[in-house]
């Protein structure tokens, strides 16, 4: 990842909402990474960040092996959220004291706010209640030293500390989720009224930095990008040929699996829309003969996956020359790819991006949009160069809808089963 100067490090502790802790912090407009705990050290002095978020975890701070925050974040004098068991092993980690709980809280409760302080600033004055989200089975015992209570729920007497001096503040609840109802607003108040960053993160600026990036990266080589028709690789193809123009060819495998018309507007829309160089492979009876008759939906991507492959990489042999591949990687792409545990993951189901072509094509990899998550794309496809947004339609089944439309252009194409 590319560093910024104002950059929120969030620590993952094993939480099913990490990403949206990420989400809400950028849509404050300041950037963040997630970097799981065991490699949290690394991350800290590369990203070089100016508040760390710590995030919730499955995991009780009285597990043996259980997960830790690198020490050096405490001492380093930035501002630190510590949310659910981000604030137990903040208090433990600190001196403080916390143990499983025999009651654990989970769902709606209401907080009352005890003491007014930055975390609270215009959101939740001293002497109010308000509704939270609660998922914990720990609870704190003796807070830091220096620490104090600013407020409180029936079930967590300490459901909020903090050392306002040493501006780190821990919550129980979960601000992140939507059943906090102000907890985007106390994310804001974190980043900008505790950490004092500005919110300059936006797809304008990352647009103009990218730029630059792809023509540094590139130079005078040649680029080629697999477009599906979907946002991702849309978007990337366009803001490349914004950096390098006519260096970059586009491939569109069209596998008849599209939405009626979807692959002839594609096709429009490059060539003369944006006046891109566009290879349109017509590979249809291709796929159509090798799913026929196939009902394993993992079966179906994997076939899917391997003509797409194969297909794409006949079509740039025929053009010659390129350096670079362009992929539309997304950073949840990037954060998913490594089972949190370090051990083999469980396959939900398997992606249908063109892994593994680099290596076999000798070429280095172009990825504008690996900071990224789904709906900033989007909204970087709304920006002035980009004068459309692009098309919300996924780029191979089982990618977005269950059951798309049917190619009915294709003769052989019959509608899904419902």
């Amino acid at each position: 990842m590319t560093a910024h100067p104002d950059t929120v490090l969030i620590i993952d502790f094993g939480s099913q909402v990490t990403q949206l802790i990420a989400r809400r912090v950028r849509e404050a407009g300041v950037y963040s990474e997630i970097v799981p705990f065991q490699s949290a050290e690394e991350g800290f002095h590369r990203l070089k960040p100016k508040a760390v978020i710590l995030s919730g975890s499955p995991a009780s701070t009285g597990d043996i092996d259980a997960p830790r925050a690198p020490q050096a974040i405490f001492e380093a004098g930035i501002p630190i959220l510590g949310i659910c068991y981000g604030q137990m092993t903040m208090c433990v980690q600190m001196g403080g004291r916390a143990e499983p709980s025999a009651h654990r809280e989970y769902g709606r409760a209401f907080l009352e706010i005890d003491k007014n302080c930055s975390l609270f600033e215009g959101i939740w004055p001293e002497g109010t209640r308000h509704q939270v989200w609660m998922s914990h089975g720990d609870r704190v015992i003796d807070m830091p030293e220096g620490f104090e209570i600013f407020a409180r729920s029936p079930g967590a007497p300490y459901a909020v500390f903090g050392d306002e001096a040493r501006r780190m503040y821990g919550i129980m609840f979960h601000p992140e989720v939507v059943h906090t109802p102000d907890g985007a607003k106390l994310l804001s108040n974190f980043v900008h009224r505790v950490a004092g960053l500005k919110g300059d993160w936006s797809m304008a600026a990352f647009r103009e930095k990218a730029v630059e990036e792809i023509r540094a990266k590139v130079g005078d080589g040649k680029v080629i990008c697999g477009l599906s028709g979907g946002v991702d690789s849309s978007v990337a193809a366009v803001l490349i040929h914004e950096a390098i123009g006519d260096q970059l060819t586009c491939i569109f495998v069209d596998h008849g699996l599209l939405r009626m018309n979807e692959a002839e507007e594609v096709v429009t829309m490059f060539r003369d829309h944006y006046n891109i160089p566009l290879v349109h492979v017509q590979a249809q009876d291709t796929f159509i003969d090798a799913l026929e008759g196939e009902m394993d939906p993992e079966v179906k991507r994997k076939t899917i996956g391997r003509l797409f492959i194969e297909t794409f990489e006949a079509e740039a042999q025929k053009i010659g020359g390129a350096d670079f591949l362009a992929q539309g990687t997304l950073y949840p792409d990037v954060i998913e790819s490594v089972s949190f545990t370090g051990g083999p993951s469980v396959t939900i189901k398997s992606h249908h991006n063109v892994g593994g072509l680099p290596e076999r094509m000798n070429m280095k990899l172009v990825e504008p949009l690996r900071e990224l998550f789904k709906d900033e794309v989007r909204i970087l496809g709304k920006e002035p160069r980009p004068a459309r947004a692009f098309r919300r339609t996924p780029a191979l089944p089982g990618a977005g809808p269950r059951h798309p439309l049917p190619r009915r252009d294709h003769p052989r194409q019959a509608a899904h089963p419902a």
